[in-house]
């Protein structure tokens, strides 16, 4: 009997030195062993989303001339469209530059753009986080903002040699100042918890009493530039309805993030030229 009762308990008591000898291990050992563990893995992942490319080189190139034909003359098409609208941004950046000599406004930081595909997501309800194929081989830095054409998708939180971390605004570890367009009186925004497969949202929170958000009436939020991480302007969401807190001092509201957020293929990096 104290034979079959150790052979039970042996597992236990193997987990528990394990567990025992891991937390001796100094945190300098500990994260050379995350690190080293990541890197060996991230070739792993960065190879099978190299795959998934080929494999859709491939399947174009089992298409007819008649369907690749045909999505050439789209693509023209879209290409025509990019070109008038860079032609209608750099007028607008050009009257933006003599309003802003004319008002003695400060220019927005000057960054630079590095786009990344995306390797994985993770979309459970506590981290919401996507893995890039850029790294500090490419200037990737922590803490720089990532956006999409729908504006903000988030912030780099770890930068390895080849890859790098997202927390994405839907992250409830994400918390930034914001502010309504056309207001400038900043706010505070966080992501939220959001299952998987549905709409991600976040929560904005010390509104002032005075502003007012409906469905039949949004309000868009923004980036407010303060902290000097995100430029300001950058779209965050739409606030379809504020209810006053607990408190009576503010308003609270739930924020509707832009669904492609979940199924985002690429995006870009903001570098600043200069450190912050």
């Amino acid at each position: 009997m104290p034979t079959e009762r150790f052979d039970t308990s042996r597992p236990f008591i193997t987990l528990g030195l394990v567990i025992l000898v891991w937390l001796l291990v100094p945190t300098v050992a500990k994260r050379w062993t995350k690190i080293s563990f990541y890197e060996l893995q991230a070739p792993i992942e960065v190879s099978a989303s190299y795959l998934r490319e080929l494999q859709d080189y491939w399947a174009w190139r089992s298409r007819s001339k008649t369907d690749i034909y045909n999505a050439y003359q789209d693509l023209a098409g879209v290409a025509a469209q990019y070109a008038h609208a860079a032609e209608q941004n750099a007028t607008l950046r050009r009257e933006v530059g003599k309003l802003e000599d004319l008002l003695r406004l400060p220019t927005f930081a000057n960054y630079r753009t590095e786009a990344a595909r995306v390797v994985t997501r993770d979309l459970n309800a506590w981290w919401q986080r996507l893995t890039i194929r850029k790294g500090a081989n490419h200037g990737l830095t922590v803490g720089a903002p990532v956006i999409f054409s729908g504006g903000v998708v988030g912030r780099v939180a770890e930068v390895h040699a080849t890859t790098a971390v997202v927390d994405m605004i839907s992250s409830n570890r994400l918390r930034l100042a914001a502010s309504f367009d056309g207001d400038d009186r900043p706010v505070s925004f966080q992501g939220g918890l959001n299952p998987p497969f549905s709409r991600p949202e976040a929560i904005a929170e010390f509104v002032p009493l005075d502003l007012f958000a409906s469905p039949s009436d949004p309000k868009a939020l923004v980036t407010s530039g303060l902290g000097g991480v995100f430029p300001r302007g950058l779209r965050l969401g739409t606030v379809i309805m504020l209810e006053p807190s607990p408190d009576g001092l503010f308003k609270s509201g739930r924020v509707k993030l832009d669904p492609r957020l979940n199924k985002l293929t690429e995006v870009a990096v903001l570098i600043p030229l200069e450190p912050l």
